[in-house]
């Protein structure tokens, strides 16, 4: 079994850079409501709604406590040693993707067999809705850049 790993303090500056910080309620590309760092209903409570605002302390708080669900899916999904960089790039897919999409991805299932070029490549399948393609090229180049 492998150690659990956490986010680093890059990783977690790198996540909530391509999330943003909203402190008043927006739906997402895809209609979603969101609120704070990327927070949304499935994350857990609060669910964000039409006029919710927080503080921005609120926003970081909101942030910090979401990604510990995150973190510990990949640290459940990913069997195999990784660097601290394909770590970080793997919690912000899968922060961004959901649990179920992540464990069940290409990404895990490559890195798993060790084809980490294949794992990486694999990011670009989530390339929906267009506008997010920056974001995987940034989780790509993450994921791939030597720690």
């Amino acid at each position: 079994m492998t150690p659990s790993m956490d986010l680093s303090p890059a990783g977690l500056l790198a996540l909530a850079g391509r999330e943003g910080i909203r402190t008043l309620a927006y739906r997402d590309s895809r209609g979603i409501w969101t609120i704070g760092i990327g927070h949304t209903a499935a994350a857990g409570p609060p669910d964000p709604c039409l006029g919710m605002e927080i503080t921005h302390q609120e926003a970081i708080d909101l942030f910090r406590a979401d990604l510990k669900q995150y973190v510990a899916a990949v640290n459940q999904a990913i069997k195999v040693s990784c660097t601290q960089n394909q770590f970080d790039a793997m919690v912000s897919l899968c922060f961004n993707i959901g649990v179920n999409g992540f464990s069940l991805s290409s990404v895990v299932r490559d890195m798993n067999f060790g084809r980490v070029e294949a794992a990486a490549d694999a990011f670009m399948l989530w390339d929906r809705p267009g506008e997010i393609i920056g974001r995987r090229k940034a989780e790509r180049v993450q994921f791939m850049t030597a720690a």
